[in-house]
């Protein structure tokens, strides 16, 4: 497929993958609206039939999929359907917004560098599931966001951009979680924005942002 990063007049097209409520696909279609993200959102997949966010998606005319993974006979069976999807509408970046599912190594490895995530702890601190809730028995000072490549491994990928936010005495997961949030919105963006303009350099584990 086309590699149109950089090229002004030819907009990229996002994949975006939900699970959920897709507040993080609601804040990239907004920076996609508002000119942050030189890109729009070619379509929404969900595994849930009944994610909140498709409703979301399609009040903002977003093309919405639904791609059961009880429907596939296995992991690799179901992301092939993901990548026959993606590839009919050319999406040069695929984003997962609350996205409950691992993908297969096959898939990663044909989007190699084309897979980003957005995780609600300062990695390698806290992966997986209930990251804040992690954060708050852990009794840290300081958690946050961190947007990363998607590699083969659980939260594992190279690192793009953090964002810490303090842990207060009082935070409980949904406090937290809530100040957190906030800073993914405005996080993942601008992560994607840099990948559109071809300002992220993969370096072994590292990623160098160029043109600072």
């Amino acid at each position: 497929m086309a590699d149109t990063r950089g090229d002004p007049a030819v907009p990229a097209i996002l994949g975006i993958l939900i699970s959920g409520r897709g507040s993080n696909m609601l804040a990239i279609a907004q920076a996609c609206a508002d000119g942050r993200i030189a890109a729009k959102v070619g379509v929404v997949i969900s595994n849930e039939p009944g994610a909140p966010g498709l409703a979301a998606a399609r009040k903002l005319g977003l093309e919405t999929m639904v791609i059961d993974h009880r429907e596939s006979s296995s992991r690799d069976a179901h992301d092939a359907r993901l990548e026959q999807e993606l590839a009919r509408r050319g999406v040069v970046l695929v984003c997962l917004a609350g996205y409950m599912r691992l993908l297969s190594p096959g898939f990663i490895r044909r989007r190699a560098g084309r897979i980003m995530n957005v995780h609600p702890a300062l990695l390698p601190a806290f992966p997986g599931l209930d990251a804040q809730r992690q954060a708050v028995a852990h009794g840290v000072k300081l958690s946050g966001v961190t947007v990363h490549f998607v590699d083969e491994g659980l939260d594992s990928g190279p690192i793009i951009l953090q964002y810490a936010v303090p842990v207060y005495q009082d935070d409980t997961e949904s406090s937290l979680s809530a100040r957190i949030l906030k800073e993914e919105h405005r996080l993942y963006p601008e992560a994607i924005s840099l990948y559109l303009q071809d300002r992220l350099r993969i370096e072994g584990r590292r990623v160098r942002i160029t043109g600072q």
